[in-house]
């Protein structure tokens, strides 16, 4: 532990329209070792470098994922506002310079659509177990609602207020760790609840990869199109450009019933694209109460289609 800075966050009203903040502390590694937050945080650090993050999710609401620092063509990353927050944060050797760099981070997050009442903790901490560099992690605690503990013989129980847990913690760890001890400047992880984008909406100068799904369905529209192209030969008309809208409804419907409309060897070369970007797609369909799965590779060898009497 290098630094750490604890701030609460006031969010009430309709849509948490009236939002304040309140920095409590900022600490280094001599009041950090004294403190009742090294018991409640320390484990967090290694399950936050340790959590798994895929380039490509499986899907849009990932828990976790990769984000990165944007650049315009021919720009360096310190042209991005987002990079030089966090790089002044990385860098800052005493507790004042940490907590003005601190404030200016909770300021950007207060800015964020959906912030919701906590505690937001910023803590500059060097993982030696992965690495010997300093990483920041950003970490933000929801306040949690019927909270109570036991109390005296008189009242039993007493309600708690502002009771914070690290059970669904949300956090940022900058940079991004690809292998122990490989650090991407370029890159940082998040993780929240799938149904909360408080770090996408704050840190607004930073990208995230498609999920999976949606790229192979824009691989797929491809594919559609140079199919198109080379049937029509540069022929427009009616004809084409209603079977130019079937395909696009088809391959944006969540039940896809099947066409029928390319040979099995169009079908085979478009599945051996697909597979060539991800080895580990599957592919799963049903015919009638009979589902099948399997590896997307295994199509036109393990895994044929066939008709019989209709």
């Amino acid at each position: 532990m290098h630094h750490l800075s604890f701030f609460v966050i006031q969010a009430d009203g309709a849509d948490n329209a009236a939002k304040a903040f309140k920095h409590f502390q900022t600490m280094d590694q001599h009041d950090y070792a004294d403190s009742e937050l090294k018991a409640f945080l320390d484990g967090e650090f290694q399950r936050i470098c340790k959590r798994k993050a895929e380039r490509h999710p499986n899907t849009e609401n990932a828990p976790t994922k990769i984000g990165r620092f944007i650049a315009e063509p021919g720009y360096d990353l310190d042209s991005n506002p987002n990079y030089n927050l966090f790089q002044r944060l990385r860098e800052a050797d005493n507790n004042q310079d940490y907590h003005s760099y601190a404030d200016e981070l909770v300021r950007l997050y207060m800015d964020a659509a959906a912030v919701r009442g906590g505690a937001l903790i910023v803590v500059k901490a060097t993982p030696h177990r992965h690495t010997d560099e300093p990483l920041l992690f950003i970490l933000k605690c929801d306040f949690e609602p019927k909270i109570a503990r036991i109390s005296d013989e008189k009242s039993l129980i007493s309600h708690v207020e502002m009771a914070i847990s690290a059970r669904n913690m949300k956090s940022i760890q900058y940079p991004f760790m690809p292998e122990e001890g490989m650090l991407e400047p370029w890159e940082l992880k998040i993780h929240q609840a799938s149904h909360a984008r408080y770090f996408e909406d704050f840190l607004r100068f930073v990208s995230y990869e498609k999920a999976m799904p949606e790229l192979m369905s824009e691989q797929m529209i491809t594919m559609v199109h140079d199919y198109m192209d080379e049937k029509w030969q540069g022929q427009d008309g009616e004809e084409r450009e209603q079977e130019a809208q079937r395909f696009e409804a088809w391959a944006a419907s969540e039940k896809r019933e099947l066409q029928e409309s390319w040979t099995h060897q169009q079908v085979a070369a478009a599945a051996e694209q697909l597979v060539e970007q991800q080895p580990n797609l599957s592919v799963a369909f049903k015919l009638d109460g009979v589902s099948v799965k399997g590896p997307l590779s295994e199509f036109g060898r393990a895994i044929h289609f066939a008709t019989y009497n209709g």
